[in-house]
């Protein structure tokens, strides 16, 4: 199903569901139910970049592509995702030889960690980028 598909389900899952529903378990249960299900749902990565990452790669090396967006040292994990999106983690990869390849900045990309070009289409361009804030 696609992103923008399951971002319209959930709203309109949890728009459905009343004060009452929440507040008396013996009404309205199935929307709960629900509820407790979408909680499960790992969060969404942020936008830290618009553009990919040039980046060369040497081949045999392990590799940890940032998939939350929060990370200080994109397009790779810091770790940021332990505390700021839990539910994330980092897409470990080796590659066969060494290699200059573009790797997605967005987080949206389809052909993950690599960029397929998602960061042209419309969602991606009106977004607003994540910025760190040292709070």
């Amino acid at each position: 199903m696609a992103r923008e598909a399951q971002v319209s389900l959930i709203t309109l899952t949890i728009s459905l569901l009343s004060v009452e529903t929440l507040c008396h378990p013996g009404h309205g249960v199935p929307r709960t139910v629900e509820l407790r299900a979408l909680s499960t749902l790992p969060p969404e990565p942020v936008i830290p970049s618009k553009k990919p990452f040039k980046v060369e790669l040497v081949g045999g090396k392990r590799y940890s592509w940032c998939t939350c967006g929060h990370s200080k040292k994109q397009p790779f994990c810091d770790g940021s995702h332990k505390f700021k999106a839990q539910g994330l983690s980092p897409l470990r990869f080796v590659p066969d030889k060494d290699t200059t390849v573009w790797l997605c900045g967005c987080k949206y990309t389809n052909n993950p960690p690599y960029c397929d070009g998602t960061h042209k289409q419309d969602f991606i361009v009106s977004a607003t980028l994540h910025e760190e804030t040292d709070s």
